[in-house]
């Protein structure tokens, strides 16, 4: 096969993300967001809010792992950060791995091994750059809860609580500012 004929089998493939539905609505709750918008979205969040990481960031970096990090979830689905099957991490990760090695290994070697690398520093979240791209994962959802009136925290009885522990611990590690500013939105709803 020769190299563009792998890209191209790799784009296709990459385009069965659009079909992997998420717990998250969109923001006007006609339907569930699939994974392939929540890519995109967060590589524009990324864009726009990179101002406020932590750490000064190199916001194309950025955008290349939030456009590659969901990728594995045309095998291995995507799970809800709030349902009962995100607490079975063993499994799950194991079935990332082995996507991650099937739809990476797509690309000609030297593309396979760089989309890769940008997928595991993602996971890894230990440099600036993936600890950013990290909390901008975890602010969309909260941002597409909250305008959609707590869609999937209704869904999955999302406590305050929850919201702290699975997802403000993410955001505050690299987007400290964004958290604090979603705070004061995430108080509101669950005073209302």
């Amino acid at each position: 096969m020769v190299r563009i004929d792998q890209q191209l089998a790799f784009l296709a493939e990459a385009d069965k993300l659009k079909s992997v539905e998420r717990g998250t609505t969109l923001h006007d709750k006609s339907r569930q967001e699939n994974s392939g918008e929540h890519s995109w979205h967060i590589a524009l969040y990324a864009l726009i809010m990179a101002e406020h990481a932590t750490r000064p960031v190199d916001v194309s970096r950025v955008i290349k792992m939030l456009l590659v990090h969901d990728l594995v979830e045309i095998d291995a689905g995507d799970v809800p950060i709030h349902s009962a099957a995100a607490r079975d991490t063993a499994a799950q990760n194991a079935a990332e791995q082995a996507a991650a090695d099937r739809i990476f290994g797509l690309l000609p070697p030297d593309q396979a091994q760089d989309l890769r690398a940008l997928w595991e520093e993602f996971e890894a979240a230990e440099t600036d750059d993936a600890i950013f791209a990290k909390s901008i994962d975890r602010v969309q959802p909260v941002i597409s809860n909250l305008e959609a009136g707590g869609a999937s925290w209704i869904d999955y009885n999302v406590t305050r609580e929850q919201l702290e522990t699975r997802v403000a611990s993410k955001v505050k590690r690299g987007a400290p500012v964004i958290w604090e500013a979603l705070k004061l939105r995430i108080d509101a709803w669950f005073e209302a």
